[in-house]
């Protein structure tokens, strides 16, 4: 007979009996129950077969036979689900994998942070402006940007268009999909509209050619065109950070055992959330879904590997995925005990590098920013340090747009101080934009094929 849980003892509200971090204070809980009572009887968002899909390919990652790639938007807003910041979004993450899919010969796994990535951890729970202190933003599913004591009030309706919203920006993505958006006969098409103007031009090109001659070569000796070119797998990822959210979407399904997640494929947990003993561990622990989880600097190696125990109890291939951000002065440091604490235990993740949160500075003009060279510098040491312990970095965790925003230093343009104004539109952190998430993907592939 089939377990009904991974966790016998685990609920999908047993996380209530923990602390639990960064959430939202709500000054009406009988309109919260009620958003979270609609929200329990709305479909979900994804599948659970979708969910155990990924699963397998992250088992490959974990066996170093595909490669990772995870990014998209540090917080999503309502405002941005429209079809062309969706299809630009969508537009950047496939060229970066035809990039890696090129240079490292290996399958590649597609997860966008999108499609609910609405909530945002603080470092403070309130923000004051001129003598005046008001909650702080907490991401659209919460409340509003606005300094204003209306817009920073957690409403519990914002739930409803959170979901409403992801349900949206998936059906699309999968229409898009499923309509050819994607096909590797006609990689031309995912040319970003202002990519002639970027220094990459010319060698994303060639690259194109090459591959659309590769799938040529390869249908002339197949006698015949090759379908599964046509579509590519795609799936969603977001911080797992509103618990009562999480908790309404997650369901029992027929003919499967235990608990899924249905908001999203893949949700983690972040640095700020990721207590042993927390309320966030306890939610993820009991869920069929792959989990990820951000650890830094901050985090022991005794920590490292409890969670990887509470986690991921029966060592199941393709279930955890740590999420290194050190920064890039301290990847030579902390890296390889974490990496060491991991063997001694005897426990397997899959590693994937998040170069961006531990590079974060802001600029003399009062810009939060990156620097595209830390960043760049932070993924290739971790490459080497994986390497030199016999261990191997299965992925990499971005946060980028497809819009031509002027927010990471550098790149091949050089972006500068001054630049950062030009087009600023983060609501939170500094994404990559078009080019510098292009000439990333070049970067991991010319440092994979170094080693």
């Amino acid at each position: 007979m089939q377990p009904v849980s991974n966790a016998p003892d685990w609920k999908p509200d047993s996380w209530k009996t923990r602390s639990a971090r960064q959430q939202a204070s709500y000054d009406d809980p009988a309109a919260l129950q009620r958003a979270l009572t609609t929200l329990e009887s709305l479909p979900p968002l994804v599948t659970s077969w979708e969910v155990l899909s990924l699963k397998r390919m992250l088992a490959e990652v974990q066996a170093g036979k595909r490669f990772l790639l995870q990014g998209g938007d540090c917080a999503e807003s309502f405002s941005d689900c429209n079809p062309s910041i969706i299809s630009n979004r969508l537009k950047v993450l496939l060229q970066m994998s035809l990039v890696l899919i090129h240079g490292l010969h290996m399958p590649v796994v597609r997860v966008g942070r999108f499609a609910g990535q609405f909530a945002k951890p603080r470092s403070s729970d309130t923000e004051t402006r001129d003598g005046v202190t008001l909650p702080s933003y907490r991401g659209d599913l919460v409340n509003r940007q606005e300094f204003t004591a209306e817009a920073r009030r957690p409403d519990p309706q914002r739930l409803l268009q959170g979901h409403s919203n992801s349900a949206i920006t998936m059906n699309f993505v999968r229409a898009l999909i499923e309509g050819g958006f994607a096909d590797l006969h006609h990689p031309e098409y995912w040319k970003l509209d202002w990519l002639e103007h970027s220094d990459k031009y010319r060698e994303y090109q060639e690259l194109v050619k090459s591959i659309s001659d590769s799938v040529h070569f390869s249908e002339i000796l197949a006698g015949r065109k090759l379908s599964n070119l046509s579509r590519v797998d795609f799936f969603s990822s977001h911080e797992a950070l509103h618990l009562p959210y999480e908790q309404a979407l997650t369901r029992q399904v027929p003919r499967q055992w235990g608990w899924f997640n249905l908001s999203t494929h893949f949700p983690w947990i972040g640095l700020r959330t990721n207590d042993v003993e927390g309320a966030h561990v306890e939610f993820l622990r009991g869920i069929r879904n792959p989990v990820g989880v951000k650890v830094g600097a901050e985090t022991s190696s005794a920590d490292l590997v409890r969670l990887a125990q509470r986690l991921n109890p029966d060592r199941e291939a393709g279930k955890l995925l740590f999420i290194h951000r050190l920064g890039a002065d301290k990847v030579e440091s902390e890296l390889p005990r974490m990496i060491q604490a991991m063997k001694k235990s005897g426990q397997e993740v899959i590693w994937s590098c998040d170069p961006m949160h531990g590079n974060t500075e802001s600029t003399s003009n009062g810009f939060k920013t990156r620097r595209f060279e830390n960043i760049r510098n932070e993924l290739e040491l971790s490459f080497q340090v994986h390497k030199s312990l016999g261990s191997h970095l299965g992925g990499v965790h971005l946060e980028l747009t497809g819009e031509n925003v002027t927010e990471c230093l550098g790149g091949a343009r050089e972006l500068v101080e001054e630049d950062l104004h030009r087009a600023y539109k983060s609501q939170v952190d500094p994404r990559l934009n078009y080019e510098q998430s292009l000439e990333m993907a070049m970067a991991i592939v010319g440092q994979f094929q170094r080693l």
